[in-house]
């Protein structure tokens, strides 16, 4: 009986973990070496888990071998064991903390680091329940924006002051073209509430909160369109909030873009 109670144990300790091994549930294809330095610290930080998980369930089916045959005389009675104690609590404290640590850094990477010289510099905007893509024109610049000027049903959902030669070649979009291979210094705004910018793909997610301007960056590699979801909960039409990456060939990007400023003529 003790050893069909600890088979058990393993089987179902083995099943549970079988989808792990097998990535049943994994994440979509990396894109940016971002991505992949992502999957690279998590899938150790699987390692160190998944590991810990085996041990601690096969501990108790090994417990139940060792001990669930009756012996004679009175049971005894364990305070534990202070040593053991100790070294499991200190070596599970290293293991976190520095995975931690480790995680921090590919973190601040994005966050704390800024674009390197001759990124692309693209304005997305959240508001219930759309994202706005812009691109500065041939001068570099983004247009001032004016509070007064937006006007959502004239095509202004942003308000580009008018009387500022900076914006004149302002390009709108309803989705993120970019060029493959290209870093891109993203920059994040909300209208209103707090959204979440959020492309798998990229392993990024970044909420754009209102009354600030934040920035991050990175390089798609593979040419593709990819979501852009909102991850943050904005109100009753959040479901219908996305729109899309579109990972150019650089050809291709710029010819989208001079496309768009003919539009403007």
């Amino acid at each position: 009986m003790p050893f069909l109670v600890a088979l058990v144990i393993w089987v179902i300790s083995a099943a549970l973990a079988i989808p792990f091994f097998l990535k049943t549930w994994w994440p979509p294809e990396a894109i940016s070496e971002h991505a992949r330095t992502v999957d690279g610290q998590f899938m150790l930080t699987l390692i160190i888990t998944g590991i810990i998980f085996l041990l601690a369930q096969g501990a108790p089916g090994w417990a139940v071998l060792a001990f669930g045959r009756k012996r004679a005389g009175a049971a005894s009675y364990s305070h534990g064991n202070n040593t053991m104690e100790v070294v499991w609590t200190s070596v599970t404290a290293v293991m976190f903390i520095g995975a931690t640590l480790m995680g921090a850094r590919v973190w601040a990477r994005v966050h704390y680091q800024g674009a390197p010289a001759g990124s692309i510099p693209i304005e997305l905007t959240g508001q219930q329940f759309a994202w706005h893509v812009r691109y500065p024109g041939p001068d570099g610049k983004f247009g001032m924006l004016d509070l007064k000027q937006i006007k959502d049903d004239a095509g202004n959902p942003l308000g580009i002051d008018a009387k500022d030669p900076a914006g004149k070649d302002d390009v709108m979009s309803a989705t993120m073209p970019v060029p493959a291979g290209k870093t891109v210094e993203l920059i994040l705004r909300s209208k209103d509430v707090t959204h979440a910018f959020f492309v798998p793909e990229l392993r990024l997610k970044q909420d754009a909160v209102p009354g600030m301007t934040i920035r991050i960056h990175f390089t798609a590699e593979k040419v593709g369109r990819y979501e852009i979801a909102c991850a943050e909960l904005c109100g009753q039409g959040h479901y219908k909030m996305r729109s899309f990456l579109d990972v150019m060939e650089p050809a291709a990007y710029e010819a989208w873009l001079q496309e768009k400023l003919k539009e403007k003529q």
